[in-house]
């Protein structure tokens, strides 16, 4: 923010040395010169007061988005917790199914591997 704030500053000050350069150097009457003056001094304090409202407003807009943004942010991370607890609740009946099956089936294989081991004895 500091290079926000450096950036204004330079900017109304450039602007008000350059509109003072301008109007002392110009070939006019005192009144006309104080006229010019106090028409730039309007403009200035128009600009500097828009600038200001546009900066709050743009600040307000900001905290409102990273409001809503941690909001989201809340509930995708809860939307994934409960999708995690979901698969979890799925995949777990079935993971218990496998671990049986493969237990049927190493038992298989041994039992296949001892009546091997029993023909080729009997040989």
């Amino acid at each position: 923010m500091p290079n926000g704030k450096s950036l204004f500053l330079g900017v109304l000050v450039g602007g008000v040395v350059g509109a003072s350069v301008s109007l002392l150097t110009t070939p006019t009457s005192g009144e006309e010169m104080r006229s010019r003056m106090k028409d730039q001094t309007d403009r200035l304090r128009d600009l500097t007061q828009e600038i200001k409202e546009n900066g709050l407003d743009l600040k307000d807009q900001l905290t409102q988005t990273s409001k809503e943004g941690a909001a989201l942010l809340k509930d995708l991370s809860q939307d994934i917790k409960e999708s995690v607890e979901s698969w979890k609740e799925t995949v777990e009946p079935h993971q218990e199914s496998l671990q049986e099956h493969l237990l049927q089936i190493e038992e298989g294989i041994k039992e296949l591997e001892e009546k091997i081991k029993e023909q080729n004895y009997s040989k």
